[in-house]
């Protein structure tokens, strides 16, 4: 099963042209559904997140056999993930031609057309008011919150220093306090 392989032998295995798919379809299987959901609290939308998650792999698949293993491949594969997330979240800023903070009424609309949406659900109530967070507020409390990400690998993901990372955090979780009370 792809999950009990090490990282090292899947990049091993990726970089023999004889077991180079194989070796991918065991790394998608194993990180498929991690990034899956890191993206979806990200982007929101499922068929958003699949589309995303879709280009992530494409430039796994691109970019693997130039990853020098400096970083662990978890951590990589994130950082992948996270700037395909932002490059998504800009386009559809261009498209609707908002800034991202004027952004937060949409998504929250976006939160609420979602069939199985219940206002009265505290899930769904986190959920709009993740959504109120700057753009990168959001981001790390996700990888924190929900990914329980480091911040020591996070400051690798996304190029930032931990105590940066944990002011952002400690801002976020204050601003979701705040709106969890007041609405």
């Amino acid at each position: 099963m792809a999950a009990d392989i090490l990282d090292s032998e899947l990049l091993a295995q990726f970089r023999d042209p004889s077991t180079k798919e194989q070796a991918f379809t065991a790394i998608v299987r194993k990180y498929q559904e991690k990034l899956y959901w890191h993206v979806r609290r990200m982007v929101i939308h499922h068929e958003d997140a699949n589309d995303v998650l879709q280009n992530v792999f494409i430039r796994v698949w691109n970019g693997l056999q130039q990853f020098r293993e400096d970083a662990q491949l978890y951590t990589w594969l994130y950082k992948v993930a996270t700037n395909e997330c932002l490059s998504f979240l800009e386009q559809q800023k261009k498209k609707a031609s908002i800034s991202f903070d004027d952004a937060s009424p949409y998504l929250e609309n976006k939160i609420r057309a979602d069939k199985h949406f219940d206002a009265n659900k505290l899930e769904w109530k986190l959920q709009v008011a993740i959504q109120q967070l700057p753009e990168r507020q959001r981001l790390v409390f996700s990888l924190r919150y929900y990914d329980e990400m480091p911040y020591e690998q996070m400051s690798r993901v996304l190029d930032t220093s931990e105590g940066a990372l944990k002011a952002s955090y400690h801002h976020a979780v204050k601003k979701i306090e705040d709106y969890m009370l007041n609405h």
